[in-house]
C-alpha cells in the first residue's frame, strides 16, 4: 500500500479556510461598520432636522407671544377707552340734572318761602331758607315728597326769626335728588 502524505494538503486547506474565514470576518466587520456609520449619519440627520424644527417653533412661539402681548395691550386700551366713554356718556346724560333741579325747586317752593342757601353734595341737598310760617315749610316738604326729581325731605331745624310779632321762620331742610340711571335713557 502506498503512503500518501496528506499533511501539506491539509495545511493548505486549513490556510485556505483560515483566509476565507478572515476575509469573511473582515467583510463582516467592514459591513457592520458601514451599517453603523449609515445609522449614525441617519440619526444625526434626524437630530439636526428636529433641531431645525425646534428652532422654527421657538421663533414662531416668540412671534405669537409678541402678538399676545400686543393683544393684551390693545385689550387694556379698549377697556380704558370704554370706561372713558361710559364716564362721558354719564356726564352727558347727567348734564341737564342741574336744570331739572332748579326747575323743580321753583315748582315745589310754595308762596311765602324762599331759599337763602342751597348746597349739593352728590345727590344730597341742604336747603336753608326763610318761611312765613311752619305751615309753609310743611307745604314745601309735601311738595318735595310729591316731586319727580326730589325725595326724602327731612327738616333739621326750624326756628323763629328775631323777636316780636314776626312769624317768619328760619329753616334747614335736607332732601335727596332723584337721579335717573344711564340705562333708563336707552
Amino acid at each position: 500500500m502506498a503512503h500518501i502524505n496528506l499533511l501539506p494538503w491539509r495545511q493548505e486547506l486549513r490556510k485556505e479556510q483560515q483566509r476565507q474565514f478572515l476575509t469573511i470576518m473582515g467583510l463582516s466587520v467592514f459591513l457592520m461598520l458601514a451599517i453603523i456609520a449609515l445609522v449614525h449619519i441617519q440619526v444625526a440627520g434626524m437630530i439636526d432636522h428636529q433641531k431645525s424644527r425646534n428652532e422654527f417653533l421657538k421663533k414662531e412661539i416668540a412671534k405669537v407671544e409678541k402678538q399676545i402681548k400686543e393683544i393684551d395691550t390693545l385689550s387694556k386700551q379698549k377697556k380704558s377707552l370704554l370706561a372713558r366713554m361710559e364716564v362721558i356718556e354719564t356726564l352727558q346724560y347727567n348734564r341737564p340734572e342741574v336744570v331739572h333741579l332748579f326747575d323743580e325747586l321753583i315748582k315745589v317752593m310754595p308762596e311765602g318761602v324762599y331759599l337763602t342757601e342751597l348746597k349739593q353734595s352728590g345727590k344730597d341737598l341742604v336747603m336753608k331758607g326763610v318761611a312765613q310760617s311752619n305751615a309753609r315749610v310743611s307745604a314745601l316738604m309735601r311738595n318735595i315728597e310729591a316731586s319727580e326729581w326730589l325725595a326724602e325731605p327731612k327738616l333739621d331745624i326750624i326756628q323763629k326769626k328775631g323777636r316780636g310779632d314776626s312769624n317768619e321762620r328760619i329753616f334747614t331742610l335736607r332732601a335727596k335728588q332723584k337721579r335717573k340711571k344711564v340705562d333708563d335713557k336707552k
